[in-house]
């Protein structure tokens, strides 16, 4: 079961729902008349105009009413919309005040915009939460109807402005299952799976993490896709709001870090920096790692990384830098480094490789030549049809400081030079043996080329015809 939000949809249910007093169908009891009571028309004029997206100020000057008076009202009302219209300093102030003291929704409902504007609008102003509040009714509903109808978590929480974890905590609270979660997996280890992956560790970690704290062994392969089954992700295809694009303006022009902006605005990285090549900032970044919280590299990290890249292993490579892996393998790749495991093989390659098979030139020689590690090349011989392990020509034992060095040019060289063949030589004490048999029984292994001398190949065993 699937199930994708449309791009402009507030809330999936409108809360709090009826009571049994007020829903269709109930006896009506009389009231006695307020003069500031909401009449029908009023009610119908605050509808059009907040669905034309005019301010709350301007509601409350046509209605003649009070500020607080028209925003409970929307509130009661459970209007919500993606609204384009620009912040004053009255919404910013109402903002900085309750902000961290009440739930999102909450005020979502009050300023009548999205949660996703809010959270981003408090990003901007350099708001922080504090303490989660409780969750309110409206939100406990968008929970209830998304986990039946099979919405995925990661849009639930950029809905109602909570994390994927902490829905997924509630709902577990609440006995409610998820429409895609799968039957085998408890409550409690959906939640905890969820908070697992908002820290950005492997799935197989997430795996492990789940078995030691006492949840049934799994594989990472199963985690991550359950996960992705409850809709863990990042962006969605949503529009992008008015709020969202400001606080990328102010990113970019303060030099901070693009990384944040992918969970405060529920975004991949792809799609925030999609939107800043929309926006005319592509390239504009002062830091050329705005997407990393790492130092910038420094010209001595990139001359030892250009020294040694291909050459030294990587995990020693992390301690001589300080880097992670990932980020070396960035950095290679943005310089152009190869470490040789992935390079084509040319013609001269290949040549050199036949003429060091039948020359008996040693396979740690021929790499450094090729500056390739031993086992690439190997498997190159084995694709060539000529593996080293079968070769008659051995390659010298000993210490090579006292053999010459082997380069690509010099082995190229070896090709003009006639190959001599090998003379089969049997022991005394072994019968004679015509000389196509002691060839069969060398290719089938059981003559080898004398270590004395090479070219020679000794009889190892009886030479039976």
């Amino acid at each position: 079961m699937s199930y994708e939000l449309p791009f402009d949809l507030i809330e999936l249910v409108p809360c709090p729902a009826l009571s049994p007093a007020t829903s269709p169908g109930a006896p009506l009891r009389e009231l006695a008349f307020r003069e500031d009571s909401w009449l029908p028309d009023e009610i119908d004029r605050l509808r059009a105009m907040f669905a034309a997206d005019e301010s709350v100020d301007d509601i409350a000057a046509s209605l003649d009413r009070g500020l607080h008076g028209v925003r409970s009202k929307i509130a009661e009302l459970g209007l919500r919309r993606h609204s384009t219209r620009p912040w004053t300093e009255m919404d910013d102030a109402y903002l900085a005040q309750a902000y961290g003291q009440e739930a999102t929704s909450a005020i979502a409902a009050a300023q009548g915009r999205s949660v996703a504007a809010i959270y981003a609008r408090a990003s901007f102003l350099g708001l922080t939460e504090g303490n989660a509040p409780a969750y309110t009714e409206w939100e406990i509903a968008q929970i209830r109807a998304g986990y039946a109808e099979g919405v995925p978590v990661a849009q639930l929480g950029v809905l109602i402005g909570r994390p994927a974890s902490g829905i997924a905590t509630v709902a577990s609270r609440l006995g409610i299952r998820h429409a895609n979660g799968p039957a085998d997996w408890s409550d409690g280890e959906q939640p905890r799976a969820l908070e697992l992956a908002e820290t950005g560790i492997r799935y197989a970690a997430i795996a492990e993490r789940l078995e030691a704290e006492g949840f049934p062994h799994r594989l990472g392969r199963t985690v991550g896709q359950t996960l992705r089954r409850l809709g863990y992700g990042r962006g969605w295809g949503r529009p992008w709001l008015q709020e969202e694009n400001d606080l990328i303006r102010q990113s970019y022009a303060r030099g901070d870090s693009l990384a944040p902006l992918q969970n405060r605005l529920g975004r991949s990285r792809a799609s925030i920096a999609h939107q800043a090549g929309v926006l005319g900032m592509q390239g504009t970044h002062t830091r050329p790692n705005g997407w990393r919280t790492e130092p910038p590299w420094t010209e001595a990290q990139i001359a030892i990384l250009r020294r040694d890249y291909g050459r030294v292993k990587v995990k020693e490579l992390e301690t001589s830098l300080g880097r992670k892996k990932g980020g070396i393998y960035n950095k290679a790749f943005q310089l152009g480094l190869n470490s040789g495991y992935f390079r084509e093989f040319n013609d001269d390659d290949n040549r050199a490789i036949r003429i060091a098979r039948d020359h008996g030139v040693s396979l740690t020689d021929l790499s450094a030549a090729l500056d390739r590690e031993p086992a690439v090349v190997s498997k190159q011989a084995i694709k060539l049809g000529i593996p080293f392990a079968t070769r008659v020509n051995r390659a010298p034992r000993g210490p090579r400081q006292g053999r010459p060095t082997v380069t690509l040019g010099s082995l190229l060289a070896m090709e003009a030079s006639t190959v001599t063949p090998p003379v089969l030589l049997a022991l005394p004490d072994a019968p004679a043996a015509p000389q196509p048999i002691l060839r069969a029984m060398h290719d089938a292994g059981l003559l080898q080329v004398g270590a004395s001398s090479p070219g020679i190949i000794l009889l190892t065993g009886t030479a039976a015809s």
